[in-house]
């Protein structure tokens, strides 16, 4: 359902989701290069463990959450992609940021 534009094309960086490499465009969101790469669910919810992923693409939803570099609960929307970026889908409830 989510395809680029054919004439939109960006410089190729990879980065790795869940040990995966993934290849995104420069100038994607987190968000974005998930939903181009086909990986779906970005997270699933605490109580019933009901797949998520991205829905409104500009930060209000809070439905993209996933972990990059090491720093949890970050709105993947929000964040453009840079080469060699690690991205962590969540399970279930997030962590506290302390």
């Amino acid at each position: 359902m989510f395809r680029r534009l054919p004439e939109i094309v960006q410089r190729v960086v990879t980065i790795t989701v869940d040990g995966q490499r993934v290849a995104a465009q420069e100038g994607d969101s987190v968000a974005a290069a998930l939903l181009a790469a086909g990986l779906t669910p970005t997270r699933l919810t605490p109580v019933s463990g009901a797949p998520r992923a991205p829905y409104c693409m500009m930060g209000v939803c809070f439905e993209c959450i996933v972990t990059i570099d090491g720093v949890a609960n970050r709105q993947g929307c929000l964040v453009p992609v840079r080469e060699a970026m690690q991205v962590t889908t969540i399970a279930g409830r997030r962590e506290l940021a302390i």
